[in-house]
């Protein structure tokens, strides 16, 4: 199963809300979300990697929702993980766009190479951007809505007194966060490779 076909499979199966079925025609013809990369050099800095991410963030985010259901007996809707974990990131569709430089190569000839460059047509900042774009197609509850907007934690530029008390007043906020992070940083960057 590709990628796009798991997103397509989970996001049909637990994405039912009023609004929805507008909100998967703009992802598969809209956009770039299944083509977009995560980010220009960093974890998923390929073509597909924004959908991988959004894949690994829903799987990191319901197995960390499970820990805390068990441990704190914190729950939420199926939906409401699905949301967070598939569209946190929505803000990255249509924003990344393919360059070219020369670089030489192992021979010392030059070559042209493709790398991605940011083209942010609606710079409204990151979390705070996918929410009202997925709110315009959706009603976002409370929970949800914070944990798109803070999911980058304290690695964003907002006041940290205002990430520090989403996160604590908002569980599906901190959830959402520590699943960014897992999928970014131990299955998608640097310490991926070193973890295998």
């Amino acid at each position: 199963m590709t990628a796009k076909e798991r997103f397509l499979e989970i996001y049909n199966e637990k994405i039912t809300r009023e609004g929805s079925d507008k909100l998967l025609d703009f992802l598969l013809n809209g956009s770039d979300f299944f083509t977009a990369p995560a980010s220009t050099r960093y974890h998923g800095a390929h073509e597909g990697g924004l959908v991988e991410h959004s894949l690994n963030v829903y799987d990191c985010l319901k197995d960390m929702m499970e820990r805390l259901n068990e441990r704190y007996g914190i729950e939420y809707p199926e939906e409401s993980i699905a949301i967070a974990g598939l569209l946190h990131d929505i803000c990255k569709v249509n924003f990344y766009k393919t360059s070219y430089r020369n670089v030489k190569d192992e021979t010392g000839r030059w070559q042209s190479v493709p790398y991605y460059t940011i083209e942010d047509t609606l710079p409204y900042g990151h979390g705070e951007k996918s929410a009202y774009i997925v709110s315009a197609y959706i009603r976002l509850t409370r929970d949800e809505a914070f944990a798109i907007r803070y999911h980058m934690g304290f690695s964003g530029t907002e006041d940290p007194g205002n990430v520090g008390r989403a996160l604590e007043m908002f569980p599906l906020a901190y959830a959402t966060c520590c699943a960014d992070m897992e999928a970014a940083f131990l299955m998608e960057g640097k310490l991926a490779g070193e973890n295998k």
